[in-house]
């Protein structure tokens, strides 16, 4: 059996060595937009929510996620084309929603109308200004 060599490095000298994470800044992700609408589930993710509900139901006991998960691609799995149409039909419906969304969430932006200037409806600044001109009135007299 041949013995370790002698002249074997430890890890740390290998790392430096290669340049491993020597001199790298790390990227800033670009911060998220918490207004911007959220993408909608996939045909598959359709079907979880409702297979869930009946996992659920069957299984009160089960608290694992990996078994619903499991449980759940399997049959998706074992599905046809035909049972899976009415969970298809849900997503595109919901895609269609989103891209609405979306659009007027980016035409909105484009136009500089992100609803952030002011934190009152339009009623309430109008209610405001009705009660400046009626101090005004009241000064006056």
């Amino acid at each position: 059996m041949p013995k370790a060599s002698s002249h074997a490095q430890p890890a740390d000298n290998l790392l430096k060595r290669k340049g491993a994470g020597t001199g790298r800044k790390q990227k800033k992700k670009a911060a998220k937009d918490p207004n911007k609408p959220k993408r909608p589930p996939s045909a598959f993710f359709v079907f979880m929510a409702e297979f869930r509900e009946q996992f659920k139901k069957e299984n009160p006991n089960n608290k694992s996620v990996a078994a619903v998960g499991k449980a759940s691609g399997s049959k998706w799995k074992a599905m046809t084309d035909a049972d899976k149409a009415p969970y298809i039909a849900k997503a595109e419906k919901k895609k269609e929603e989103y891209e609405k969304t979306l659009r007027a969430y980016t035409n909105g932006l484009a136009t500089g109308k992100d609803g952030e200037d002011s934190d009152k409806s339009k009623s309430e600044v109008n209610d405001d200004d009705d009660d400046d001109e009626d101090d005004e009135e009241e000064d006056d007299e």
